[in-house]
């Protein structure tokens, strides 16, 4: 056990290897937090449209076209995702990116689908009052949603938010498959140097239930000053 940690020691400290941990670390921190903006922003729209009376045509249209998107991106593997985003499209649309832009936003659309189920149920546990009292002070629906009726559905879901949140930290892992250097691809590259994973994998374990631990700390401080915030009011 001491030869492993000592050829542990050595990749990590000696030949530098932290330094590729370090932008493994930055990597996965910066995916999930933008892929996860990303899907709010959509999710909250989609919710949105799923909410809003069908009684026109183009609410219909919408909805239907918002149901197929949730469909593909809770149907098939986030690998998969990222795979056809990296080696299909952006060669197809000629677009110039890297691979971690290309994680943020195909983990942002995936987001999205997700989030959106979430968001609609926090819509759906506000009062409908609350949006009808909107609509009476003369709010279009859309300005009564984000006035009134998303700030109070954002109190219901934040937990699960959060839960989102950590999946993607931990989903993370698989964008080495479109050469993002992550925290598992720096952990697994110290155990190739030397054919001994014990020490490497160990530690990306202790990596992410730290970070998993942290994201949940602050969602319990965030949940307690929400609380106070309501008794104050």
């Amino acid at each position: 056990m001491q030869r492993i940690w000592d050829l542990f020691y050595q990749q990590f400290i000696t030949y530098g290897a932290y330094r590729e941990v370090l932008e493994g670390l930055l990597a996965t921190v910066e995916i999930a937090v933008f892929g996860l903006l990303i899907g709010v922003v959509i999710g909250t729209l989609i919710a949105m449209v799923k909410v809003m009376p069908k009684y026109k045509r183009l609410p219909r249209v919408l909805s239907g076209i918002c149901t197929v998107y949730v469909g593909f991106f809770r149907g098939t593997p986030m690998v998969v995702q990222l795979l056809i985003g990296y080696f299909v499209l952006l060669p197809a649309l000629k677009i110039a990116a890297d691979a971690v832009t290309v994680a943020i936003v195909v983990f942002g659309l995936n987001s999205g689908a997700y989030v959106s189920e979430i968001m609609r149920s926090g819509i759906q546990s506000v009062d409908p009052g609350q949006l009808e009292a909107g609509r009476a002070l003369g709010l279009t629906f859309w300005k009564s949603m984000f006035s009134i009726v998303i700030p109070q559905s954002v109190k219901n879901i934040l937990p699960t938010l959060g839960n989102e949140f950590i999946v993607l930290i931990k989903e993370t892992s698989v964008t080495s498959f479109i050469a993002v250097t992550d925290l598992t691809k720096a952990f697994r590259a110290i155990g190739d140097a030397n054919y001994e994973y014990i020490i490497p994998y160990l530690m990306l374990a202790a990596v992410y239930l730290i970070l998993v631990m942290l994201i949940t700390l602050g969602i319990r401080i965030m949940e307690r000053r929400l609380k106070r915030s309501d008794r104050r009011a």
